[in-house]
């Protein structure tokens, strides 16, 4: 069984673009591993994992999983008059990402169907959103600066999927389950930003698993 212990360690040595399983990178010429979790530990390492919006997350049977916050919460988030804040949908943080990265995870979101601008993945926050639906997966950025559209690869619902993400400046590289996209903008720049989000579809699920992430050189 893997452990963090082991894999921070190898973090310290690790210079050479060498990867679990068969992913390479293409974006960079070296990778130093800064963080990796398979949750067998079963504790959320809040150095690098900030739980939103009070939803639920737990890790069983080694897999982060998260679902929405209480009724308790929602009522009072919503009495407020915010309830796009009221953890309807499970909302994660994860700390500490570089400026240049490579970043690897298995990842579900379940839910009965899509909703509009959800499932998504936040690189940075609300600066490169990748948004899931049936027919394509789009990148926003910066709200509203630029969106690029693209059919595949695809994100579909109630499955897992094996995601690998590579930034730098200029350059965003999407694959899922093998399928790659090359998005380039000037745009791109994960400048001041340190943080990838997840945030799944209202009364939803969300699930994360064996999480990689490498600074790029």
């Amino acid at each position: 069984m893997k452990t963090n212990l082991l894999l921070l360690g190898l973090a310290l040595i690790s210079t050479a673009p060498v990867f679990a399983g068969d992913y390479k990178p293409e974006l960079f010429a070296s990778t130093k591993l800064v963080y990796a979790d398979s949750f067998d530990s079963g504790t959320l390492n809040t150095d690098f994992w900030e739980v939103r919006q009070s939803s639920t997350w737990v890790i069983k049977d080694g897999i982060l999983s998260g679902s929405q916050s209480s009724k308790e919460f929602q009522e009072k988030m919503v009495a407020k008059g915010d309830k796009a804040h009221a953890g309807f949908k499970p909302v994660i943080w994860l700390k500490q990402v570089p400026e240049n990265f490579v970043f690897t995870l298995r990842v579900r979101y379940d839910a009965t169907a899509y909703q509009k601008g959800f499932p998504l993945i936040d690189l940075g926050h609300h600066i490169h959103t990748l948004n899931f639906s049936e027919k394509a997966t789009t990148l926003t950025i910066k709200k509203d600066v630029e969106k690029i559209a693209v059919e595949q690869p695809l994100f579909t619902l109630n499955q897992w999927h094996d995601v690998a993400i590579e930034l730098k400046k200029g350059t965003l590289l999407l694959t899922i389950d093998g399928q790659k996209h090359r998005f380039e903008s000037a745009n791109i720049d994960m400048a001041g930003q340190a943080q990838i989000d997840f945030k799944a579809v209202d009364l939803g699920t969300c699930q994360i698993d064996d999480v990689k992430v490498w600074a790029g050189q």
